[in-house]
């Protein structure tokens, strides 16, 4: 089973299609191509943004129908029509790079029929690209957008939808085409352009990261830490996860990685296996709340509210803490009444050397953290000297095994070498998905400005609403929720940042609660995420269930339990911006806000689970969850009943039999 989970990720995330002979070499040479292209940009940056974006664009449409084989096509060959496919992408992109002067200045701004002609090809082919790769909500979506653009009196379709929805007169073809093909607000927009810069780099750091070794370091230390206390497995699994998830954006990736471990010593330990699998799912969707990488959005969120990465990374460091604190202790107090053991401790890795062994690997991450943080260098600046240094590390570090071993220098710099070649390849088609998602929600961005579609739907969640900030909160929720089950986290949160954000930040203002436009855009990010762990589709869920050998649907029901504690956090940075360090005064308020909302989450989570000090009664489950609530909103009055609901029900569960 954990091979069908590991399928599931190469099939998810990676491709795939392996196929034999010259096809092979040719499909690895365009990856590690991809790379290479993407480190000389970097480094150069002297190449204009839209011929960037398009580059990048056509390398991941390439890729898409080389490495990701149809519903039913074969995995050990590229069949002809796909061999058709990635050259007809290429084209449309690159089109843009080739006559690049004569879109920009000859014509300024309006299509020749060769444009529109190259910008119908791209669209259908990205379109046809993202339902092979992301599946097909995305391209769905994307083409309702197109349809809307094009109806109204002057459009395309004549025919005109309801006044409060038909808010603009309509678009012919070429002007479509004009907006989303030959401008920097459509295809070619800033979410693809953070996907060409910031994102890859990123990805590709933790694919050679992943190469060198890291992924099993982290799980083993925090094996060798946590993995002899009460439910040890579980707070490994917490903790490894909370690790991999600094540099990896995927959740489904995080499962594979950590789960193959974790979730059979858990299941030996005790845990029923629909809980160990849901452990896992849990823990590893929160991979994308931890700063630096954020499942990719970290980085089009940055862009969408002008503020440097560096403190968005800090803006998002607390909460992502908090996520995982509380899952440390959920763990803990579900594994109380199991009265589960942790590993003895000498079945376990040896601590001192587990930690020696894999020192090194900390060295790129804390220059990256500090490259951003102390130095303010830029995001793709940092980035590219942690990728020259973890380079060189992978070298060295092959290097010292083969002399350690009587091997010579020779075979560590060529086991070294070919590590970074892998590294490149991997790194280059875990990008493939966010390209074709930045893209394909570029559309949907470009079709909102030219429409002001946002505005129409503003006056429907008003009504809908009747102006109450909670009932626009959850419908943001829901919303949210259930784009993300069919979209990548990176393209919901596209979509909901460019629909539902400003109608968010609009409503809150004329009710009289006016929050920081970060808070609003991490308050749907928190639920986009939450859809990798909520049914039917939790693509989290199936990876852990594969693993765990459980019913999927009682894993993911479970792992969606767990997370709601990120749906409270949600909630209580919305109403106390200051958990996102905004308005802070001091260390000592900080840490008093932290605690806080960690006893109110800890409260939370008892309720869930039905465990405090003691089994909990149906009252004692009613106080928890009011203390929870009450310790949302910010206030003395509210701290004081929060505070005191949850010592009254520990103190009676303290004193009673």
């Amino acid at each position: 089973m954990e091979k069908d989970a590991s399928l599931s990720l190469e099939e998810s995330e990676l491709g795939g299609r392996r196929p034999r002979g010259w096809a092979r070499h040719a499909l690895f040479a365009l990856a590690v191509a991809w790379s290479l292209f993407q480190l000389w940009a970097t480094e150069v940056g002297t190449l204009d943004p839209i011929r960037l974006r398009a580059i990048h664009l056509g390398f991941a449409l390439a890729l898409a129908f080389l490495a990701y084989p149809g519903r039913r096509g074969p995995r050990d060959r590229v069949p002809l029509g796909d061999w058709v496919l990635a050259p007809l992408g290429v084209a449309g992109a690159l089109y843009v790079v080739v006559d690049y002067y004569g879109i920009t200045q000859i014509r300024g701004g309006i299509p020749s029929e060769r444009d529109v002609f190259f910008g119908t090809l791209t669209l259908l082919v990205l379109f046809l690209a993202a339902w092979r790769v992301v599946g097909p909500a995305l391209p769905i979506i994307a083409s309702v957008f197109v349809l809307y653009a094009l109806t109204g009196p002057k459009g395309l379709l004549p025919f005109s939808l309801p006044s409060w929805l038909q808010l603009h007169a309509g678009s012919q073809w070429g002007q479509l085409m004009g907006q989303l093909y030959t401008t920097a607000e459509g295809i070619f927009g800033v979410p693809l352009g953070v996907s060409a810069t910031f994102v890859f780099l990123f990805v590709l750091f933790g694919a050679l990261l992943e190469k060198a070794g890291a992924g099993r370091f982290f799980i083993q230390a925090a094996y060798a830490l946590l993995g002899h206390f009460c439910g040890g497995p579980a707070k490994a699994a917490v903790v490894a996860s909370a690790l991999t998830g600094v540099v990896s954006g995927s959740s489904v990736s995080n499962v594979v990685t950590t789960g193959t471990f974790t979730i059979p010593l858990m299941k030996r330990v005790g845990y029923p296996p629909e809980k160990a699998g849901a452990v896992e799912v849990a823990s590893s969707s929160n991979g994308q709340l931890m700063p630096p990488v954020m499942g990719a959005a970290a980085f089009i969120m940055a862009e969408f509210l002008g503020i440097p990465y560096a403190n968005l990374v800090l803006i998002a460091l607390v909460p992502a803490l908090l996520a995982y604190a509380t899952l440390f202790i959920t763990v803990h107090l579900e594994a109380l009444p199991l009265g589960l053991k942790g590993v003895p401790r000498a079945e376990l890795p040896p601590l001192a050397p587990t930690l020696r062994s894999g020192f090194h690997y900390l060295l790129p991450l804390v220059y990256l953290i500090y490259a951003l943080v102390a130095l303010r260098l830029t995001p793709e600046r940092a980035a590219l000297n942690t990728i020259f240094l973890m380079a060189l590390l992978i070298v060295l570090q092959e290097v010292w095994r083969a002399w350690r071993g009587g091997a010579g220098l020779g075979p560590g710099f060529l086991r070294g070498f070919r590590l970074l070649l892998e590294g490149l390849e991997a790194g280059a088609r875990g990008m493939v998905g966010i390209a074709l998602a930045t893209g394909s929600a570029g559309v949907i961005v470009g079709i909102v400005t030219m429409t002001g579609l946002g505005f129409g739907l503003t006056d429907v969640v008003e009504r809908l609403s009747g102006g109450n900030l909670i009932l626009v909160l959850v419908l943001a929720q829901l919303t949210s929720l259930l784009l993300g089950m069919g979209l990548p986290t990176t393209a919901n949160y596209i979509v909901m940042a460019s629909l539902v954000v400003p109608v968010v930040l609009g409503l809150s203002e004329k009710a009289g609660y006016p929050v920081p436009p970060v808070a609003a855009h991490m308050f749907v990010f928190y639920f986009g995420i939450m859809a990798d762990s909520t049914p039917p589709v939790a693509l989290a869920a199936y990876a852990a269930s594969a693993i765990a050998r459980s019913d999927f649907w009682r894993t993911a029901v479970q792992g969606f339990v767990y997370e709601l504690r990120t749906a409270l956090l949600a909630y209580m940075f919305f109403f106390n911006p200051k958990l996102l360090l905004l308005g802070v005064g001091s260390w000592g308020e900080g840490l008093g806000i932290f605690l806080t909302a960690l006893l109110g989450m800890t409260a939370f989570s008892a309720s869930l689970v039905g465990f405090l000090h003691k089994p909990t009664t149906l009252l004692e489950k009613a106080f928890l969850m009011a203390a929870a609530l009450a310790l949302v909103v910010p206030g003395l009055v509210t701290d004081l009943l929060g505070f005191g609901l949850f010592g009254l029900v520990y103190l009676w569960q303290r004193v009673r039999k």
